[in-house]
């Protein structure tokens, strides 16, 4: 987890880390294929169908439609979402959404999942769902993803953590050490 104030390069290094903003300096290196869920899943759902939206990011991968079709019922099937291949993108909640966003993240077959604030725009329950859904799947994928929040909940899915301030790391560790930093007075 990516923790910080607003303003404090939370997003910022995360779009730099997605090769989405250019670096100033510095540089960066990562291993493998990332994947990018925007806060808002209306920034990247662009197909008219969930499984449309799923295969328009396999599009630059040059692959055969079987292998197509399968991917995408890989990654709804891990996303839960399965039997929603065929529904259109308007008729879904928030949180399902944001599940299409990261399936379509997760067809790519990523390696790094980057996820800024996906459970912002989602009620209480669907925030719970969602991050509980996320966790699994890093597990059983074995990916690794770096997840930028404001909610001191999730820092119980997660297995460490960042805390950001005026866009430097200022403490990173244990996500109960910092929870507990960051709920002190002052």
């Amino acid at each position: 987890m990516l923790l910080g104030t607003n303003g404090s390069g939370k997003s910022t290094l995360l779009r730099i880390l997605a090769d989405l903003l250019p670096r100033t300096g510095g540089t960066v290196e990562m291993n493998g294929q990332v994947g990018f869920v925007f806060q808002n899943p209306d920034h990247q759902l662009v197909m008219p169908t969930v499984g449309a939206d799923v295969a328009f990011g396999l599009v630059e991968e040059r692959l055969t439609v079987p292998q197509v079709r399968q991917r995408v019922t890989e990654a709804l099937t891990l996303v839960n979402l399965q039997a929603f291949q065929q529904r259109p993108i308007y008729a879904l909640s928030g949180g399902q959404k944001q599940r299409v966003a990261i399936a379509g993240a997760i067809a790519r077959h990523c390696d790094i999942l980057l996820l800024d604030e996906p459970t912002a725009l989602l009620d209480p329950e669907s925030q719970t769902d969602l991050v509980q859904q996320v966790s699994e799947l890093v597990r059983q994928r074995q990916m690794t993803a770096l997840w930028v929040t404001h909610r001191l909940d999730e820092l119980d899915y997660c297995d460490g953590a960042f805390l950001l301030e005026g866009g430097r790391v200022v403490d990173s560790g244990d996500p109960e050490r910092l929870k507990q930093r960051l709920m002190l007075p002052g």
